[in-house]
Order: C-alpha cells, then sequence, then structure tokens
C-alpha cells in the first residue's frame, strides 16, 4: 500500500527551526517530483517548495514560495527513501499543517507548486510557531 508519513511537526518559537520528514512506503521517491504544501486555518492549500524528480532529471529544479525563500530548504534521502523540509528562521505565520507530495508524472527538471497533479499525499503535521 502506498502510503507518505509526515514527521517532526511541533511548537517552536519564532526564529527556531523544524526538520520534517516525509517518509515512503510502496514507493520509490526518486521517481517523483516532491513537493511541500501547507494550510493553515482558513486557508487554501499552497504551495511551499517542491523538487524535481532524480530518475529522469539532468540539473534537477527546486522551486520556493517567496515567502520562505532563503529559510526553507528541502533534501532527499535515497538510502532511508525520505525527502526533509528544513525550516529555519520560523515565523508565526509559518504556522499551519504540513503535507508532502508526490508526483509520478512530472516533467524532468520540474515541479509544480500546486496541488494539481500530485498522485500521492501525506495526511499532514503541525507546526505552531509561537512564544
Amino acid at each position: 500500500q502506498v502510503q507518505l508519513v509526515e514527521s517532526g511537526g511541533g511548537l517552536v518559537q519564532p526564529g527556531g527551526s523544524l526538520r520534517l520528514s516525509c517518509a515512503a512506503s510502496a514507493l520509490n521517491l526518486e521517481y517523483y517530483a516532491i513537493g511541500w504544501f501547507r494550510q493553515a486555518p482558513g486557508k487554501e492549500r499552497e504551495g511551499v517548495l517542491c523538487t524535481s524528480s532524480v530518475i529522469g532529471s539532468v540539473n534537477g529544479k527546486t522551486n520556493f514560495a517567496d515567502s520562505v525563500k532563503g529559510r526553507f530548504t528541502i533534501s532527499r534521502d535515497s538510502a532511508k527513501n525520505t525527502v526533509s523540509l528544513e525550516m529555519n528562521r520560523l515565523k508565526p505565520e509559518d504556522t499551519a499543517v504540513y503535507y508532502c507530495a508526490a508526483d509520478l508524472t512530472s516533467a524532468p527538471d520540474f515541479c509544480s507548486m500546486t496541488t494539481f497533479g500530485y498522485n500521492y499525499w501525506g495526511q499532514g503535521t503541525q507546526v505552531t510557531v509561537s512564544s
């Protein structure tokens, strides 16, 4: 059974850091473009950042929402079949449920910052930034 599971959320003070992890079962994440999304109460789900698939891509591509540029990064651990979201200098407005998603049909060296086209989603993990 295909499954994505996020972990690492929690409560952090403004200016702090968190590392979210997305672990996959029954699929090899290297074949998938990966997106991290978030949804705050009363708001639509929005793209945070995404990265193109490893398999098939030549140079790779990572896209960032303007609000997280310079603060958030994404990385893959192929041995563990996980993708991590490193979040630094967190702000109260980063508070949301964070989701990882996998897209098998994304073109090489491309990833989408919209929810459209992602085949699999995790259940989400809560991130709260508050003093």
